[in-house]
């Protein structure tokens, strides 16, 4: 024993050392290869690196002793908030797949500057949620591959996970475009274009699938999950709230992108999007509200007082946003587009957690609470994501965008004499 803390210590030492030199590194390329002068910049590089150090620790802990040492995870509550980072991350990703499928196949040229950075956060959202967080989650990591070559036809984890690894190559090729771009390869570039849009025609057809897929995976727990969330309508609302949190990220990310890197952005790109949101808001709360009453699940909300206070905010959080997209003076501004996503993000992901988690603790008779190093871990991966997202803002082409019809224009903004009078008036 005295020979294995020796060696668990070592570790621990070799991962925050590790994790703490790469934070200097990637906050050295983001302040553009040069020291902090500011307080806000040491603070920032402080902050990465406490957090990189931590994740260290949390890393090579979990790696070393397995998943019962470290998480508060039991026989009786095996998911834990691993698992539910995965479903968030997967529901907001469908923002690559709408932007995609509205910039190639429908060719709405107002979407065309946002094309790059939505693709982008939605990769890293595939790249850190279905395989970053996977590895830390699963417990026999190593046997992630197996889905591969042992088909289990039955399975809908096998289906998700199949779609997943497919959908990611899918963004594999559209993000592919902006590195070719940086080292000037044209030709390579020209052909990814060539044969971009059957791949998004296929990442629509997986996206659709795996989405709805997620809420299938919780059909086999009637009697776990509290009706509150529980019914056989839940592939359709995964479906529906991720198409929803697609059109919510891809206004949270545009507006903050082009704010942070101070990019000149149409403001009906943002509005467009909340009009799109719109109307799938109103069908997927009425089918819920629908549902709920016919199941007579309304009474559970005073039965559980957690649960019933994380549905009504819930609830809540879904609903706010239409009484800001739905005022003709305030519909029409990108600051109330921003505004309304903000609620839609928190709203979905929240419901995303009390399906994996909250809404499951009353059967389970569990009182799970994630673990310092679980919660470590999770803050890790979003920081690995918005790390990789600024250093390709910095130096990858990211706000440089296609002619979709056929010629490359590095540079380009978006052509505001171009665009046809339905998409001049918002009305996309």
């Amino acid at each position: 024993m005295n020979e294995f803390n020796w060696i668990l210590a070592l570790f621990r030492i070799v991962g925050v050392l590790v994790m703490m030199s790469g934070a200097v590194f990637v906050c050295w390329l983001l302040s553009g290869r040069q020291s902090p002068k500011h307080i806000s910049g040491i603070f920032g590089w402080s902050l990465l690196v406490v957090l990189w150090g931590l994740g260290g620790y949390a890393f090579a802990s979990r790696y070393a002793l397995g998943l019962g040492a470290v998480t508060n995870l039991s026989d009786q509550f095996p998911w834990g908030i691993w698992k539910a980072l995965v479903v968030c991350g997967i529901a907001f990703a469908a923002g690559g797949f709408l932007t995609a499928c509205m910039v190639y196949i429908f060719r709405i040229r107002t979407f065309y500057p946002i094309l790059r950075p939505v693709v982008l956060a939605a990769y890293l959202g595939y790249m850190l949620s279905a395989s970053g967080a996977l590895l830390v989650d699963l417990g026999r990591y190593h046997q992630i591959w197996r889905p591969i070559f042992y088909w289990q036809h039955h399975s809908v984890l096998f289906e998700v996970s199949w779609c997943v690894m497919l959908y990611t190559g899918v963004l594999s090729v559209e993000f592919a475009p902006i590195v070719l771009d940086r080292f000037g390869w044209k030709r390579i570039s020209h052909f990814v274009h060539a044969i971009t849009v059957p791949f998004v025609i296929c990442g629509v057809i997986l996206s659709t699938l795996h989405q709805s897929s997620l809420g299938s995976l919780f059909l086999i727990v009637p009697n776990k999950l509290l009706p509150l969330w529980y019914t056989p309508l839940l592939p359709i609302f995964f479906f529906l709230s991720a198409l929803i949190s697609g059109f919510a990220m891809a206004i949270f990310v545009s507006a903050l992108t082009f704010w942070i890197f101070h990019k000149p952005l149409e403001p009906r790109v943002l509005t467009s999007l909340a009009k799109g949101m719109t109307p799938l808001l109103f069908i997927y709360l009425f089918l819920r509200i629908a549902d709920l009453t016919a199941r007579n699940a309304w009474m559970y909300i005073f039965r559980c007082p957690l649960q019933g206070f994380t549905f009504t905010l819930e609830m809540l959080l879904l609903t706010l946003p239409l009484f800001v997209v739905l005022r003709t003076r305030w519909s029409g501004r990108r600051r109330w587009a921003f505004a309304a996503a903000i609620p839609v993000i928190l709203g979905v992901n929240l419901n995303r957690l009390n399906v994996a988690w909250i809404g499951l603790l009353p059967a389970t008779g569990s009182n799970y609470f994630p673990s310092w190093i679980e919660i470590t871990v999770v803050l890790n991966l979003l920081s690995f994501g918005v790390v990789l997202f600024g250093l390709a803002a910095r130096y990858l082409p990211l706000f440089e965008h296609p002619d979709i019809g056929g010629h490359h224009a590095p540079g380009a903004t978006a052509d505001v004499t171009t665009i046809g009078p339905m998409e001049a008036s918002g009305h996309v």
